[in-house]
């Protein structure tokens, strides 16, 4: 009996695992043929839909990123601004049509007095312009490429203009290799009067291309367009130049010239004032002479004995290749002889600019002819020696 149970359970048992593993070989077969059908009818929809979901995703980031300050957003600032100029001027008594920025800076600060140190705490209203930034605008489309072919490098509206510039700097040596081989190139180089403007700073070149750049680009750009001015320029390239360079005041300009005088035998002359140190000089400079030039009534070469002291008086009639054309008569006192002979330099130089042309003025500027010295004896320190010097330590 427990034998046959025994074969009973172990046959049971084994139709059992037939049973399992067949089951489990139907079901793979059907997974198989499953997965198949999904992957025959469904695959090009899966892999499309992959590809435009990571398409999406990207050009999201590119095309939803929100505009700071829009254009109609500035346009409300400027007319809130153009209205509390209006009430501001009617507050001060002012005419608002000539109501200007000074005006509206004085009237703030009369009104709203504010002791607080740090400026940029204090109350302002500036054109929304001052105050808001530039920003470029959407440099790409809807669907996620952008405009320019210089976009992915970063500074495209640099490298453009970079590239315009080169181009130009191209046909111009163009032109100048064509008129060089017909005979027609004149080797006169015809100087460009850049007096009176400046290249634009670093900072003036990026608010004008609303992009950051490095001192090297900075640098690149200004050496480029040097180049450009070095080369014979046609009108578009002479606008293109000019609109990187800023008209700046002439200090010559500024400087005070007094107005040719007669005397009673019809001579021209100038009289000018100088100082140094202190030492005050009058010099009264007329417009020919033979180089004959007196101190309080004496020679020059008489009253200033060291040559330094003649040579400081005589440089600006030698800057200006003047020597032995004009007579001069000074008077001076206070100081010694080298203040003295400062003070005279400085009178004189100041009477020949009535007779010289403005950039010759300017010339003297830059030399320093026209600029008071400033510089003083320095005053002697208490516990010490001289203004600088100290007494000898001793130990005992």
């Amino acid at each position: 009996m427990a034998a046959s149970c025994v074969s009973n359970c172990a046959a049971l048992s084994y139709r059992l695992f037939l049973g399992g593993r067949v089951n489990l070989a139907r079901r793979r077969v059907l997974w198989k043929t499953a997965a198949a059908e999904l992957l025959t009818v469904s695959g090009s929809q899966i892999l499309r839909l992959r590809h435009t979901t990571v398409v999406t995703t990207k050009k999201n980031v590119a095309t939803l990123r929100r505009e700071t300050y829009t254009v109609d957003f500035i346009k409300k600032q400027i007319e809130e601004f153009n209205l509390g100029k209006r009430h501001l001027a009617n507050m001060m008594g002012e005419d608002p049509e000539t109501f200007t920025q000074e005006d509206i800076d004085r009237a703030i600060a009369y009104l709203f007095p504010s002791g607080l140190f740090e400026k940029r705490a204090r109350p302002v209203m500036k054109h929304p312009e001052q105050i808001f930034p530039k920003q470029k605008a959407t440099q790409w489309g809807e669907d996620g490429r952008p405009f320019h072919f210089l976009f992915y490098t970063g500074k495209q509206s640099y490298y453009s203009l970079m590239h315009d510039a080169y181009g130009k700097l191209l046909n111009l040596e163009k032109h100048k290799n064509e008129l060089q081989a017909k005979g027609v190139f004149s080797e006169e180089d015809k100087t460009k009067d850049l007096i009176g403007s400046r290249w634009l700073i670093k900072e003036e070149l990026e608010e004008m291309l609303v992009e950051k750049l490095s001192d090297q680009d900075y640098a690149q750009f200004i050496r480029l367009l040097e180049r450009l001015l070095t080369l014979q320029c046609g009108a578009a390239e002479k606008e293109f130049l000019q609109s990187f360079r800023r008209s700046v005041t002439i200090q010559s300009k500024k400087q005070l010239i007094e107005p040719v005088q007669y005397d009673e035998q019809g001579m021209a002359f100038s009289t000018s004032e100088g100082k140094r140190k202190s030492a005050k000089a009058e010099a009264v400079v007329y417009e020919h002479g033979s180089g004959r030039i007196k101190v309080n009534g004496i020679d020059y070469l008489l009253y200033f004995p060291v040559t330094q002291d003649r040579e400081q008086l005589m440089f600006p009639f030698h800057f200006l290749d003047r020597l032995g054309k004009h007579d001069a008569t000074c008077t001076v006192s206070g100081g010694g002889r080298s203040a003295q002979a400062g003070a005279i330099r400085l009178a004189i130089a100041r009477a020949l600019c009535s007779f010289i042309t403005e950039e010759e003025v300017e010339w003297m500027r830059q030399a320093g002819l026209l600029t008071a010295d400033p510089r003083v004896r320095e005053r002697k320190k208490p516990g010490q020696e001289g203004a600088r010097r100290k007494f000898t330590w001793k130990k005992r």
